[in-house]
């Protein structure tokens, strides 16, 4: 028996980091992925785990028994497997808070969901102490069995930190890696169950696991959240992701779903968003620029290809690299908003590595990179800009799409005045009617009259798309002229988290939250 206690405390440290991953992907699913919703997940589960520290040792100096221990870790795992089914009507009831900012009841669901993990994660805790108590039977040898248990637990912890992410949840998604991770830990107890009290206990047990396979068969039937015009929903070792389908437009949301991150739809070329005003930024510099002139275009953040297929609309002899991350996204694109163009190329790979150990140099690098509310700070850097400077043409131009709320432009201004330690002019449009600015940084000096000549001569120019005249004239109109300065990132000091929670937070507490997306 003593040694499967070795067996029970990796299982049992698997199981507690596997239920804390696997936790995050289900809450991000609905609340997205700030450092705050992970400041929760991983604060509460530390503290349940202290209790379960404190109530394992009590317990077993009270019930030194391994039918005590057991019993308990057979309780616990029922209780993961009970996690996903409790909270399913709880985070669909949220999902629909979030869509109309509803925050009362996004506080009250996000607090129920981190309850239910009360009791697995407490009774799981409970396995290391009790552990120590029933191996030590020679007080001279106490750090040294108290030493293995607690390696062997941590090592069962490092298994079950990349187990979720990388295999479980791509493969058969969040609500049934809860499942398979109770089982996981349910097969030890029942084990030892056998072990120490014989068959008819474990008879008794024998209920759990069938529970088990019922819910894994059909418990996680119908789709995640109530999104009206739902077309596909699927997770990957990155994103939860949808395709949503309204008025004919294809939609991809991810994670909370409080961004469109690519729109599609045939016919249309100008969507009025952030993915075109990309198509501007060849023409700051000085006229004239013609649309034959744009032959290489990188984008760093290619999610369902929005952006791709209007630079390939507006340029006829360009070629894209589509760096993306996620190799998922990349199949719902192609499958669902006709990411086929052949002058395409895709890169699935972290968007910086990708860019800096590019050999090519680029006419536009489009940064677009987001995980709402947050631009990854990696993309946000003095130095991440210099790699993008190294990158372009002569007469190269970065475009970065900055969040901002109508009162607070802190982030636009910092990253302002980092870009401008690298690049000799920098030029910010507000898109109307949202919370966007696209950021405009030439490699060489120009200025505004380079622009409106460039739209000038292509007025007249017959093999120039409409739709490109539009989204320029939709650059010049929101064109802001930059007055305040802002903090520069480094690699070693980018708050872009601290920064993007405070304007929510105050933008929230306004009183001046509308639907605007």
């Amino acid at each position: 028996m003593r040694k499967f206690l070795y067996v029970t405390v990796f299982f049992s440290g698997m199981a507690s980091l596997a239920v804390e991953f696997a936790a995050s992907r289900l809450l991000e699913n609905y609340f997205g992925s700030s450092n705050l919703v992970w400041a929760s997940i991983i604060g509460l589960i530390l503290i349940y785990l202290t209790a379960g520290y404190f109530i394992g040792g009590t317990w077993a100096d009270r019930s030194p028994k391994y039918s005590t221990l057991y019993q308990i870790l057979a309780w616990g795992s029922m209780a993961i497997a009970l996690v996903p089914l409790a909270s399913r009507p709880i985070l669909r009831i949220a999902a629909n808070a979030f869509d109309s900012l509803q925050l009362g009841v996004l506080f009250g669901s996000f607090t129920t969901v981190m309850i239910l993990l009360i009791i697995p994660i407490t009774l799981i805790g409970t396995a290391s102490p009790f552990a120590i108590r029933l191996a030590l039977s020679d007080a001279s040898q106490a750090g040294k069995i108290s030493g293995r248990i607690y390696a062997i637990s941590t090592l069962g912890s490092f298994i079950g930190t990349f187990l979720p992410v990388l295999v479980l949840i791509p493969a058969i998604g969040t609500y049934r890696t809860f499942l398979v991770i109770s089982g996981l830990l349910m097969v030890v107890a029942l084990i030892g169950i056998f072990l120490a009290q014989g068959w008819k206990k474990f008879l008794f047990y024998l209920w759990m696991p069938v529970v088990l396979i019922l819910l894994f068969i059909f418990g996680a039937n119908g789709a995640s959240k109530t999104t009206p015009g739902l077309v596909y929903e699927t997770e990957s070792a990155y994103n939860y992701i949808q395709v949503v389908q309204q008025d004919g437009y294809m939609m991809l949301r991810l994670n909370e779903g409080q961004g469109v991150h690519s729109i599609y739809k045939a016919g249309i070329d100008n969507y009025n968003g952030t993915w075109e005003q990309v198509l501007s930024a060849p023409f700051f510099n000085q006229a004239p620029i013609s649309i034959n002139e744009v032959k290489d275009v990188a984008i760093v953040g290619l999610a369902a290809g929005t952006t791709a297929k209007e630079v390939a609309a507006a340029f006829p002899n360009v070629q894209i690299d589509g760096i993306e991350i996620d190799p998922v996204i990349v199949e719902v694109g192609q499958k669902y908003f006709a990411m086929n163009e052949p002058n395409l190329n895709i890169i699935l790979q972290d968007g910086r590595w990708a860019l800096s150990h590019s050999s090519k140099k680029y006419d536009i690098i489009s940064i677009d990179a987001y995980r709402p509310p947050y631009i990854p700070p990696s993309l946000t850097t003095r130095e991440f800009f210099q790699i993008v400077h190294d990158h372009l043409k002569p007469d190269g131009v970065m475009v970065i799409n900055v969040g901002r709320t109508p009162d607070d432009r802190r982030m636009i201004n910092s990253l302002y005045a980092t870009a401008s330690l690298v690049f000799p002019t920098i030029y910010v449009s507000d898109l109307a009617a949202s919370y966007n600015s696209m950021l405009f940084a030439t490699a060489q000096p120009t200025t505004i009259k380079n622009f409106m000549d460039n739209y000038s001569q292509l007025y007249t120019t017959t093999n120039v798309p409409r739709f490109l005249l539009d989204i320029m004239a939709q650059t010049y109109a929101g064109l802001h002229v930059q007055t305040e300065s802002g903090m520069v990132f480094t690699d070693d000091r980018a708050p872009v988290e601290q920064i993007t929670n405070s304007m929510v937070l105050n933008y929230l507490v306004s009183g001046k939250v509308d639907n605007l997306r």
